[in-house]
C-alpha cells in the first residue's frame, strides 16, 4: 500500500486557511489603523504622521501571515522525505532474491585467500563476502531480501526481509544442507522456487541472483521466469581451473555450465572467485527510488519559501517601525534635554 500523497482535499484546505487568515488580518489592521489615528500625535509627534514608508507595513503584514498559512498546512500535508520502511515508493519495494548453492561442495577451501592474508576462504565463504560486498552498494532501505536455499531440494529460508543481520547469520556457515536429504545438487530445484517467490511481486521489480559453484542442468525443463523477474545474475565461485576431491570426484567451478544457464535465463554470468559484482549490474537496485510523488515536485520548497519569507519579515517589521517609522523620537528628545 503505498503512502497517501497530498490530496486535492488538503491541497484546497492550505488555499482556505490562507483565504481566511488574510481576510482577519484585514480586519485586525483596519481597526489597528482606526486606534492609531486617534492617538496619532502621541505617537508620531506634531504633526501626527509616521515617514511614508511605513504605509507599506500593514499590506506586508497581510501577506506574510497568509503566506505563512498556507505554508505550514502545506507542509503538514505533505510527507516527509524519510526513507523508512513503512513507506512504499511507487510500485511497491524492490526484491532480490538469493538462490543459495548449500552443497557440501561449497565447504571446499578454494574460494581465494582473505584480503591481506593466507588463509584460504571455501565456496561458501567467498560467496558470502560477494554477498556482503553487494549490501553495501544497494539501497537496503528500499529492497527487501529473500534466501532460497537449494541443494537437493531447495527451501525458502527467510522471505522479505530488511533485516540485514538475519541474511548475514544465513550466510555465515549455517548447515542448511542438513535440512535436506543426501544426493546430488539440484540448481534447477532453486530457480524453480525462486520463481514460485516471485510470481506474485510487481512486474520489473525483483533481481534473481544465483550464487553456485555448477550443477548439470537439463537442456530443456527451465522454468518460464514472471514478469516480476526482469534480470537475473549468475555467480559463480570456486575455481573454475584446478579442482578439488570431494566425495571421490573431482569438484571445481563449472564455469561453462554457469555461463550457458546466465544465457539461458537472460541474465549475465560473473565468476566472482577473484572479483566482485560490477556496481553496473546493480543498478536497478542501487538507484534510490523517489518517495516523493512528482505532483509534489516544487510544491515543498515553495511552502519552505513562503514560512521562512513571512516569519523574517514579520519578525523585522516591528523593529524597522520602531527604529525608523516616525522622524520624532520621543524618548530621545527627553533624555538629550536632561543630559
Amino acid at each position: 500500500m503505498n503512502v497517501p500523497d497530498i490530496t486535492t482535499d488538503a491541497a484546497t484546505l492550505a488555499i482556505y486557511v490562507a483565504l481566511g487568515t488574510g481576510v482577519f488580518t484585514v480586519l485586525a489592521e483596519t481597526w489597528h489603523a482606526r486606534r492609531t489615528r486617534r492617538v496619532a500625535r502621541l505617537a508620531f509627534g506634531p504633526l501626527g504622521q509616521a515617514r511614508l514608508w511605513t504605509r507599506l507595513a500593514p499590506p506586508v503584514r497581510v501577506l506574510a501571515l497568509t503566506a505563512m498559512a498556507w505554508g505550514l498546512v502545506t507542509l503538514f500535508f505533505i510527507r516527509p522525505r524519510v526513507a523508512s520502511y513503512d513507506k512504499i515508493p511507487d510500485g511497491g519495494y524492490r526484491h532480490l532474491i538469493i538462490a543459495w548453492d548449500v552443497s557440501p561442495s561449497m565447504q571446499l577451501d578454494d574460494g581465494g585467500y582473505d584480503s591481506g592474508k593466507q588463509k584460504k576462504r571455501t565456496r561458501a565463504q567467498r560467496g558470502a563476502g560477494v554477498l556482503l560486498s553487494l549490501f553495501e552498494r544497494i539501497a537496503l532501505d528500499q529492497v527487501r531480501i529473500s534466501v532460497v536455499a537449494f541443494f537437493t531440494g531447495a527451501k525458502p529460508v527467510v522471505v522479505d526481509t530488511h533485516d540485514l543481520n538475519v541474511v548475514k547469520n544465513i550466510l555465515d556457515d549455517l548447515p542448511l544442507d542438513m535440512a535436506f536429504d543426501p544426493g546430488k545438487t539440484s540448481l534447477i530445484d532453486g530457480i524453480e522456487e525462486s520463481v514460485k517467490l516471485a510470481k506474485g511481486w510487481e512486474p520489473g521489480s525483483t533481481t534473481l541472483l544465483i550464487v553456485s559453484d555448477g550443477d548439470t542442468v537439463p537442456d530443456t525443463g527451465l522454468p518460464r521466469l514472471p514478469p516480476s523477474i526482469n534480470r537475473v545474475l549468475v555467480a559463480g565461485v570456486g575455481d573454475s581451473r584446478r579442482g578439488v576431491f570431494i566425495d571421490g570426484h573431482m569438484s571445481r567451478q563449472n564455469a561453462r555450465v554457469l555461463r550457458q544457464l546466465a544465457k539461458r535465463l537472460g541474465g549475465e554470468y560473473v565468476d566472482v572467485n577473484d572479483v566482485q559484482i560490477p556496481t553496473t549490474q546493480l543498478a536497478d537496485l542501487a538507484g534510490v527510488r523517489n518517495f516523493v510523488d512528482p505532483g509534489e515536485q516544487g510544491r515543498r520548497e515553495l511552502a519552505l519559501g513562503c514560512v521562512a519569507t513571512g516569519a523574517g519579515l514579520l519578525a523585522l517589521l516591528p523593529v524597522g517601525l520602531a527604529f525608523f517609522g516616525s522622524p520624532w523620537q520621543g524618548g530621545r528628545v527627553r533624555r538629550a534635554k536632561r543630559a
